[in-house]
């Protein structure tokens, strides 16, 4: 017996269990990682677009640019607010959003008489509106099919969060399969045939990503567990008695008292008095790192212009730590340009691994049957050869699409 294994190792030949173990591991990976893999890539590609919705709105809307040198200086809440209040068309103003960098204008989320909503674009520094967009521009269609398909949320969110799953079997295999898999940092792509091109492109994009692959699918699950009814428990809140009369005018004292009561605060986000909470909310950045703006608020009457409560993200417990940064880390805004360029490159990187996968797997196929490896076949095979899961991913994509019409139009 020990000759045996002197032979195996001098000649090497892998024991027939550790091939069989091995082997199994190839085949789940293969599995996980092909049979969804047009539909995983569709998300990651939508995933990807959404980092940078926000610009793609820029690029579209003209009402949403600025000169950068006009709006230096701090936002004229009140002034937006209240020239928002009295723009024609205008039933309610809801909330206010501030500019993503300085070339951008402020958003103003508002209602008309029909109950529609749709969004004023207001100068920061001096509070004029400079026009007009729709609800549903490129960062809300992103979100929406990224997210949700447009699904309703209770049913898209699992769809696409069990997503993270994959992720993680895909990420857990892979280092299993690709033996030394530290030493692919560097490997140049060999061009003897489309099946080796495609398969180093694979190697090479995975072991570059493997840190972005292990961020997507922890927050994919995270999402998933919150879909489910893991979610963290809810921050303070100023408890509210009764309704009152929606008002965007005259908030200039509750906005000073905001600001005097929250110093340091960076104002990402406001919510304006209304029917379903009659007190002013200003909400962002402060000390706390890697929590949504939501984390940090200010709570004021909007009457008397007394501060009601604040909350801060550095007093929240674990779970709800977990629970704001999820966002941050999954669309890499927490950082601006200096992160959401690196998140939109690995994002392009993680659909591309989505499509080699399945690229290398109509190769194999096309060479078994006798054919010439050629890049034609990839393309063609990642439909073909798909046979099943293919309609699983097209109805799935397909649902998404054909929900778009009732988000544009607000019919839904």
């Amino acid at each position: 017996m020990q000759l045996v294994r002197d032979l195996d190792a001098a000649t090497g030949v892998q024991p027939v269990k550790k091939r069989k173990t091995s082997r199994l591991w190839w085949t789940v990976h293969q599995w996980v990682g092909l049979k969804l893999s047009l539909f995983m890539a569709f998300i990651m590609f939508t995933g990807t677009l959404a980092v940078v919705s926000h610009e793609i709105d820029w690029v579209l809307q003209p009402s949403l640019r600025v000169a950068p040198a006009s709006a230096e200086g701090p936002v004229d809440w009140a002034g937006i607010a209240s020239n928002a209040a009295r723009h024609p068309g205008v039933a309610q103003v809801w909330s206010m959003e501030a500019p993503v960098a300085s070339a951008f204008a402020v958003k103003v989320t508002v209602e008309d008489k029909a109950g529609d909503l749709f969004y004023l674009h207001a100068h920061p520094a001096t509070a004029a509106i400079q026009g007009e967009g729709p609800w549903a521009g490129a960062q809300r269609v992103l979100r929406n099919m990224h997210r949700h398909l447009n699904l309703p949320t209770r049913i898209g969110v699992p769809i696409v969060a069990f997503l993270g799953f994959l992720l993680l079997v895909t990420l857990v295999t892979s280092l299993v399969v690709y033996k030394k898999w530290w030493r692919g940092f560097t490997k140049p792509l060999r061009s003897r045939d489309a099946r080796t091109w495609w398969g180093d492109l694979h190697r090479l994009s995975g072991v570059w990503s493997l840190w972005f692959v292990a961020l997507m699918a922890l927050t994919g699950i995270w999402y998933f567990a919150e879909s489910v009814g893991l979610n963290a428990p809810p921050p303070p809140r100023v408890k509210i008695a009764g309704q009152a009369t929606p008002m965007a005018e005259g908030l200039k004292p509750a906005f000073a008292a905001a600001l005097n009561g929250y110093p340091g605060l960076e104002v990402r986000r406001v919510l304006l008095p209304g029917e379903e909470s009659p007190v002013l909310q200003l909400h962002g950045d402060h000390k706390a790192v890697l929590v949504r703006s939501r984390a940090n608020t200010v709570w004021v009457d909007p009457v008397s212009a007394k501060v009601l409560l604040t909350t801060d993200g550095r007093d929240m417990n674990l779970h709800q730590r977990i629970a704001e940064m999820a966002d941050p880390l999954h669309f890499g805004d927490f950082g601006g340009y200096w992160t959401k360029i690196p998140w939109f490159a690995f994002g392009l990187l993680l659909t591309s691994l989505s499509l080699s996968g399945a690229a290398i797997y109509s190769l194999r196929i096309a060479r078994e049957r006798g054919d010439k490896a050629r890049l034609a076949h990839a393309f063609a095979g990642m439909w073909r050869g798909l046979p099943r899961w293919r309609w699983v991913s097209a109805a799935l994509i397909a649902t998404g699409l054909a929900l778009l019409p009732a988000l544009i139009w607000q019919l839904g």
